[in-house]
């Protein structure tokens, strides 16, 4: 049985059999039992292969996957992911570190995000990772690593373009930005770069991200492509690799719907040709986070006490907004809508109704769910919030309130549950 909800688009990556979600090939009671506390987060890892297959599907095979940690940096998502993908591209040391433990090699990986201290810069220097600089500061203090260091640090400049995706959930480009260089003063950054002892490999163009429209993600790449074909003209040397960012969305709220992938893909091989074309040593890379794990995880809270006030149900759980910030709406939403909610163990259910899902903090901002019809729940019920794969637990106030932290595990069906250590202790 498919999972469906009444107010969003079916799921398609997850099954329930006898009523009850099944998680990688187990029932979420089962996954919930072997695991003994709650709440947790559980990602699939065959939803996380089958995900990646529909995107190398849609690409030209010339055109290379990386996966942007910042979406979701668990030691074992990371493992997983990069053994499918062709690189990894980290926001700060701590990811980079996270990488670098579970053996993926350095030349894999790019490191972007303003501020980077002087620090962090040298130790990525040294390590031999890809710097998206940011900023003449940055590209200044790697002059100033590589003249007490045997090697020269390889850089890529991100920059700042003066077009932005459109209808992108959030818009990293276009206008005054603290991300990257502006498009019109990169010719000359990049004249100056011939001077300085680093190795320039290409361009960075980020310019969005959670998109559902082909249209507006095929417009902004095109863009990119031209920007960066104009661009190297003043390059001190050949561009040898291009990555023009993702912006991929995942449907999260009423009314939406999926991003039309296949239109995408045909773009892209287009694209491929045309870079053959314009820049021969070019290798092309998209960056994807969010659209890669996003709709692989869920979470999980247990149903602690059911309360009705003034008519109205409230399902109150031992999880929440200090777990799963974007999920309460205060991650981002103007006007806060619901991510796709069922109750674990009951996915249809014989009655259903109405509830509000409230977590155990002081605040009526923790609210993961609000008037939306599920299974009828009574406590010790599973509370799944969907969609959670991404930005959820390392994008949360954990420490908020002092409530114990949940579980993470990797789940699929070639190997046992994957555990972090239990940080509630």
């Amino acid at each position: 049985m498919s999972v469906e909800f009444p107010q969003h688009a079916p799921h398609p990556y997850f099954e329930a059999q006898d009523d009850c979600l099944l998680v990688g090939g187990k029932l979420l009671t089962t996954l919930a039992e072997e695991i003994g506390t709650s709440p947790f987060y559980v990602y699939d890892r065959a939803v996380i292969a089958r995900r990646v297959a529909e995107v190398r599907a849609a690409l030209p095979p010339e055109v290379e996957l990386h996966y942007a940690m910042k979406a979701n940096p668990m030691p074992a998502v990371v493992s997983c992911l990069a053994s499918l993908v062709d690189g990894l591209d980290v926001a700060s040391i701590g990811e980079w570190r996270i990488a670098r433990n579970a053996g993926v090699a350095p030349q894999k990986v790019s490191f972007a995000g303003p501020g980077k201290s002087d620090a962090e810069l040298e130790e990525a220097a040294t390590d031999g990772i890809l710097l998206n600089v940011e900023s003449e500061r940055e590209i200044a203090a790697l002059a100033r690593i590589a003249a007490r260091s045997p090697r020269k640090p390889r850089i890529a400049i991100r920059v700042n373009p003066d077009f932005e995706l459109k209808a992108s959930g959030m818009k990293m480009s276009g206008g005054p930005k603290q991300f990257g260089i502006d498009a019109e003063r990169v010719p000359q950054v990049l004249r100056g770069l011939a001077e300085l002892p680093l190795t320039f490999v290409g361009l960075h163009i980020f310019s969005g991200s959670q998109n559902l429209r082909a249209e507006s993600i095929i417009e902004a790449q095109n863009k990119s492509l031209e920007l960066a074909i104009r661009l190297s003209a003043d390059a001190p040397s050949p561009i040898r690799l291009l990555n023009i960012g993702g912006g991929f969305g995942i449907p999260y709220f009423p009314g939406e719907t999926r991003l039309d992938l296949s239109a995408v893909g045909a773009n892209m091989r287009a694209l491929a040709a045309r870079a053959r074309e314009a820049l021969p040593e070019a290798q092309l890379a998209i960056e994807l986070g969010r659209y890669l794990i996003g709709e692989a995880g869920i979470y999980v809270c247990r149903v602690i006490d059911r309360k009705v006030s003034r008519g109205q149900v409230f399902l109150i759980t031992d999880g929440g907004l200090h777990h799963h910030l974007a999920a309460s709406g205060n991650f981002g939403q103007i006007i806060r809508k619901n991510y796709p909610v069922l109750i674990g163990n009951r996915v249809r259910g014989a009655a259903r109704e109405s509830v509000c899902v409230v977590g155990p903090l002081c605040t009526p901002l923790d609210l993961l769910a609000d008037r939306y019809e599920m299974a009828q729940a009574s406590p010790g019920d599973l509370v799944a919030v969907f969609q959670s794969g991404a930005y959820g637990l390392t994008a949360s106030p954990l420490g908020f309130l002092s409530h114990p932290a949940p579980r993470e595990l990797l789940v699929g069906p070639l190997s046992s549950p994957t555990l972090l250590p239990d940080t509630a202790s």
